[in-house]
């Protein structure tokens, strides 16, 4: 009879065409140290603009391409500066009223609404303390702004946040 274990076994380890994530998309050049101190530094620099209520700076701060971490979970620090990277952009959605949101939408660039549209999704993945209704407010005016285009270039990006 056979054992239990036969589902522990990576059959896709013995197939040569195999595509491994790590081939899809550059890895991050800073380490994972490194990752984590920039995306503190961003953090702090993103919740002193909010405190002096400047939250257009503080979104296009957040949303400025290539300084967030990304890549594989593997790492403790890169795990840490991703939630790091994912509070920071559920502070702007939590301190922002729903009527200043398209206009903060739409003075974004097109690169710029992508990158705030990902964290969007990853920020309903784990809501935490975060309203679902306001997580899906900002989708809605993004969406709204951005078109449907925007949705498909956060879905077909390899890089995830």
């Amino acid at each position: 009879m056979a054992t239990a274990n036969f589902r522990k076994i990576n059959i896709d380890q013995y197939d040569e065409e195999t595509v491994l994530a790590e081939s899809l998309y550059l890895p991050d050049p800073r380490g994972p140290a490194q990752a984590l101190a920039d995306a503190q530094t961003k953090d702090r620099t993103v919740r002193s603009l909010l405190q002096r209520g400047d939250v257009q700076q503080a979104l296009k701060e957040v949303t400025r391409d290539g300084e967030w971490p990304y890549g594989d979970d593997n790492e403790p620090s890169t795990r840490q500066a991703k939630a790091t990277a994912l509070d920071t952009v559920v502070a702007i959605l939590n301190s922002t009223r729903s009527t200043d949101i398209p206009a903060l939408v739409q003075a974004l660039e097109p690169a710029e609404q992508v990158t705030l549209m990902k964290y969007l999704y990853k920020a309903m993945e784990n809501l935490g303390d975060t309203s679902g209704n306001v997580v899906l407010g900002w989708h809605e005016k993004l969406t709204e702004v951005a078109g449907i285009g925007c949705i498909v270039r956060v879905m077909s990006d390899r890089r995830r946040v």
